[in-house]
């Protein structure tokens, strides 16, 4: 896609992080947004900042992991604003998991695999029909992470998990659509190089009441990337960064490119995954990546 102009992007998780990066990028392209957000004022906030950028902006209160809620998101892109040609599934939290994995809560379990897991696989039954049936070059673009399915990280194990299952989706929805030689492509967008400075530590602000895991469970204690930041120095570790606007003008240009892998890496990155796949191909017991 070489053109955004005019074209409507659908963006999940779009009033925070990257989402919002996503649509303010678009936008400046001269494209449409249609963000969505369990995050209400979020959402509120982030369209009035659009609007006062000149950008054509809707929103909608979208809860993906409900079927109901992801189907009402498409109808209303599809039925009232006239058709999506890019559709961001990006909306995913961090449970905030800490400690052994046994004694982690339940519910850290179901709301990780609710929102990062099942909002992917609601956000492809619900548009992947419409984009098809519109038969017009467009774009499903789901938002993975390099924890899950590049490498695993010990301290984040749900998180990981989830990830990993979101990437098996969306690389066998980009054979299937290919071997059907649609006009819809499928890209994997991997956000960095570095750890994105994102809301993701602070998924707790938007924990279903009916998931609460109450204070005696266990918890990382990481709230934001600050707290990782000064985390990791304690240890003498230096932690680098990428700003989501970066992530977003990477995707943009994969879009153009019509790339499936959109995952900027840096060396460090890259050799945690080659010690990883060595370590499968050899049969060797793996080592813990560190974190950075």
């Amino acid at each position: 896609m070489q053109d955004f102009k005019d074209k409507l992007a659908v963006i999940t998780g779009g009033a925070s992080g990257v989402g919002r990066s996503l649509a303010f990028a678009i936008g400046a392209e001269g494209g449409k947004v249609l963000i969505a957000d369990v995050d209400k004022s979020a959402l509120e906030s982030t369209v009035a900042d659009l609007k006062a950028q000149g950008i054509e902006a809707h929103s909608a209160f979208c809860d993906v992991s409900s079927a109901d809620s992801v189907n009402a998101l498409a109808a209303k892109a599809f039925d009232e604003l006239g058709g999506a040609q890019m559709v961001f599934a990006n909306a995913g939290i961090g449970a905030g998991e800490g400690g052994a994995m046994w004694e982690y809560a339940m519910q850290d379990w179901q709301w990780a695999f609710n929102v990062n897991v099942w909002g992917v696989v609601n956000s492809i039954n619900a548009f992947m029909p419409r984009l098809m049936a519109q038969n017009q070059e467009s774009h499903m673009v789901i938002t993975g992470s390099g924890n899950g399915a590049f490498m695993v990280l010990p301290d984040q194990p749900i998180y990981t998990a989830t990830k990993a299952s979101v990437m098996a989706i969306t690389e066998a929805l980009y054979y299937q659509v290919s071997a059907a030689q649609d006009v819809v492509k499928v890209n994997a967008l991997f956000p960095g190089p570095n750890i994105v400075d994102t809301g993701l530590f602070n998924s707790d602000r938007v924990r279903p009441k009916d998931l609460d895991k109450g204070d005696a469970a266990k918890d990382s204690g990481i709230t934001c990337v600050e707290d990782m930041r000064k985390m990791m120095e304690e240890f003498g570790m230096e932690l680098k960064t990428t700003h989501p606007d970066e992530v977003a003008q990477t995707a943009l240009q994969g879009l153009r490119d019509e790339k499936f892998w959109i995952s900027p890496m840096n060396q460090d990155t890259e050799a945690k995954i080659q010690a990883r796949m060595d370590s499968i191909m050899t049969r060797t017991n793996p080592v813990a990546p560190s974190v950075g």
